[in-house]
């Protein structure tokens, strides 16, 4: 693997993109976007971007030029990539869903360092075969995961000792949310956090040195743990490159 980021000193870091009607400007069109706190997040652990919107093929051309790669929040997976019929309040984007299984499987080949954020981790779990569920309050009684609107929720998770996860945000911290579903089943991870009311909220591969996804927004605040375990596992495969 050659990696862009070890011609420039940084690594270089893909990040999944949302494709939405937006409106800026004197424009209202479909544009492919992606919140700013992530991109910032990358560049503050020492990072270099690359937004990364849905195409139909070039998976496995666009992750030979990465370092690194962080599939981003967005829509439900769609469940027929897991046997199940959709739940009334599940919202499916196929064009992500192809995309992003692609990249996963050519950052699979080369054992790009890659992390999986909210809507991440259950592509991530999915990809490897697992299932989710998809409306959760169904399950925990309540919607503090997801509380409506564009407000976060916040929870607090519980690290396993000896875990990536742990290394990166510690043993027990509050962490920001939004989701409705959630993770299962997932062969070949390893849950390294749950929440007080049992929800998988990180899945890791032993297996490998970066290969992780959590269910919280960890961009959405000011602590780059993962970020920075991203980029030093991403610096690894530069220097070994």
């Amino acid at each position: 693997m050659t990696a862009v980021g070890a011609t420039q000193g940084r690594p270089v870091i893909g990040l999944t993109t949302y494709r939405e009607q937006a409106a800026w400007s004197v424009w209202n069109m479909s544009a492919d976007l992606l919140p700013a706190v992530y991109t910032r997040s990358v560049e503050a652990a020492g990072g270099v971007v690359v937004l990364l919107p849905p195409q139909t093929d070039g998976m496995a051309q666009v992750v030979s030029r990465l370092d690194g790669l962080i599939i981003a929040g967005g829509a439900d997976v769609d469940p027929e990539r897991y046997g199940k019929m959709p739940h009334p309040a599940t919202k499916v984007r196929r064009d992500r869903d192809a995309w992003e299984f692609g990249l996963l499987d050519a950052a699979d080949r080369i054992g790009l360092p890659t992390l999986g954020i909210c809507r991440g981790m259950q592509v991530m779990a999915v990809w490897a075969g697992g299932t989710l569920e998809q409306y959760l309050p169904d399950v925990v009684g309540h919607e503090e995961h997801a509380p409506g609107g564009n407000s976060f929720g916040w929870t607090s998770i519980a690290t396993r000792e000896g875990s990536r996860v742990r290394t990166f945000v510690g043993d027990r911290v509050q962490v920001s949310c939004h989701h409705h579903q959630s993770v299962i089943t997932h062969p070949g991870f390893e849950v390294t956090a749950r929440a007080a009311d049992g929800t998988i909220e990180a899945i890791e591969d032993p297996e490998r040195p970066f290969w992780l996804g959590v269910q919280w927004h960890p961009e959405s605040g000011e602590d780059y743990g993962l970020f920075l375990g991203l980029i030093e596992a991403a610096s690894d495969v530069e220097r070994s490159s």
